[in-house]
């Protein structure tokens, strides 16, 4: 369907119709931004924990200037829980072309934030520097916490894994009257973002709606449908009810992330049944539930389910500092500490020996940062890699290395980080207090060098290094200036090379 507009008017506002109907956007720095764009109907009533569905048509023009609402999500990091209305699936476009037939590569974001919280308005998201290289750029928002992933009687498992399927249906569908290609899509995310990404990978839902994929800093949790009722029974028993759909949607859907904080903040109570999870205190993850996600991303991947689609994936080097940062523990971890993340995350009965043998002389801190890092974070992300290799396909290896100048380093190159750098926004947000305002010339060489990357691997499969092998294992490493190496964490890789990243299970009942 051809758009309204087949040239560009800086004078007037730039129009396109969309199947659902015509959308009127704004111009940028000459780009056009059309924000808060419904992919599906908002997810309330009748709706409520079901399935999205395609968003009903309109006649006339609809504006398209302002962010759609964020879901419901977490207040643990300070997150506003004003939602400001219930139309949460929404997508936002930023593009060079509109109402032409350019074909342009698309890349379409998927926010982390521990499946529990995070939206696409946030300003580190704006698409506007990304989109300046020359391609469609789509940020979205989708279900998150209880509503989005907790595992309920009468509902269907991954409701936001759905959410993230039905925005790509919609790419598909409209993406042409934007500039952009559909046969040219590539998924990017970071954390919950990145196991977005993985998991989509594994979605027979998914297939064919993406050609290439970009997972940063993949997240290796999992879980059980066993797992998941459990903590969704746990979430509901605080409110004196049951995981049901009809107990849980008389609940004000602001209401409930309020629950699975209380959850989140407590999971050590359920140490002997939940295991892992209640180390880092993560409440809500994808569920291997056997049909919407049939198996973990790295089976699915070693079985060959993603050999077409091109990968690009890796994580930061200091992937837990930040979070030790928020516990309140940075500088600060004690011998007991250490020792417990080891006996709880270090693969195999004697992992945290074999932890203390591979890394001797490092301090207790030290340890507590690699292993906590290793499990959820970097070596997830290294062996998305090597089970992409097994499977028949091909990826790209990376780590950013640089360690920001903020707060004297104390955070170096942590979880996060490359973010901003990717998008080109050095100065929004949080991240100018971890960049440095101004950022500095190297900051800003870097972010041009990533976001090259990116949009040349979009563009053409190759981020510009050579693909990941099991002999040499040749990694790009961000820095100032970056190089491409052997892989830096083969330590901590050959401790991990027997670890599956299997579905973490319900332990006791």
């Amino acid at each position: 369907m051809a758009g309204i507009a087949s040239s560009k008017s800086f004078e007037l506002e730039p129009e396109v119709r969309t199947v659902a109907g015509v959308l009127r956007g704004a111009w940028e720095a000459r780009l056009a931004v059309f924000r808060g764009v419904s992919f599906a109907e908002a997810p309330v009533g009748v709706l409520r924990f079901a399935a999205p569905e395609r968003v009903r048509g309109w006649d006339g023009v609809r504006p398209a200037v302002a962010y759609g609402p964020p879901p419901p999500q977490s207040g643990l990091l300070g997150t506003s829980q004003d939602g400001g209305g219930e139309d949460w699936l929404t997508v936002n476009v930023w593009t060079p072309e509109p109402g032409s037939d350019a074909g342009l590569p698309v890349m379409v974001w998927i926010p982390g934030g521990a499946y529990a919280l995070g939206n696409s308005s946030l300003p580190e998201y704006d698409g506007g520097r990304l989109a300046g290289s020359g391609v469609v750029v789509v940020t979205l928002n989708y279900r998150l916490g209880i509503e989005g992933f907790g595992q309920v009687d009468g509902a269907p498992a991954n409701r936001g894994l759905l959410d993230q399927v039905a925005a790509l249906e919609w790419v598909r569908d409209n993406i042409r009257v934007f500039g952009g290609d559909p046969d040219r899509v590539t998924v990017f995310g970071e954390s919950a973002g990145g196991g977005s990404v993985a998991a989509l990978l594994a979605m027979p839902r998914a297939a064919g709606l993406f050609r290439r994929a970009i997972a940063q800093s993949v997240p290796g949790t999992f879980f059980s449908p066993e797992l998941a009722a459990d903590i969704a029974a746990a979430c509901a028993a605080e409110l004196g009810i049951r995981a049901t759909v009809s107990d849980l949607s008389a609940v004000e859907p602001d209401l409930l992330p309020v629950v699975g904080d209380a959850i989140a903040v407590k999971t050590g109570e359920w140490r002997e049944r939940w295991g892992q999870i209640t180390h880092r205190g993560i409440p809500f993850a994808p569920v291997v539930d056997g049909d919407v996600l049939p198996v973990t991303p790295w089976q699915a991947l070693a079985d060959g389910a993603a050999r077409d689609v091109g990968l690009l994936v890796g994580h930061t080097r200091d992937e837990h500092r930040l979070f030790s940062l928020i516990d309140g523990v940075l500088g600060q971890v004690t011998g007991e500490q250490t020792e417990t993340a080891l006996r709880m995350l270090a693969p195999g009965a004697d992992g945290a020996r074999r932890y203390r043998e591979a890394f001797p002389g490092v301090t207790d801190e030290e340890l507590y940062e690699l292993v906590n890092a290793d499990w959820l974070f970097r070596m997830p992300s290294v062996q998305l890699a090597d089970a992409q290799l097994a499977g028949g396909g091909r990826a790209h290896l990376f780590e950013l290395t640089w360690a920001a100048p903020g707060m004297g380093g104390a955070l170096g190159a942590c979880h996060g980080l490359d973010v901003p750098l990717v998008f080109g926004n050095l100065s929004s947000g949080q991240t100018a207090m971890l960049i440095g305002d101004p950022p500095s010339p190297e900051a800003e060489e870097l972010s041009a060098r990533m976001r090259g990357a990116w949009t040349a691997f979009a563009a053409h499969g190759d981020p510009g290094w050579p693909q990941h092998d099991a002999d040499r294992r040749l990694t790009q490493l961000f820095d100032t200036p970056s190089t491409v190496a052997a892989y830096p964490e083969e330590t901590s890789r050959l401790l991990w090379q027997d670890h599956p990243f299997p579905v973490l299970p319900l332990l006791a009942r």
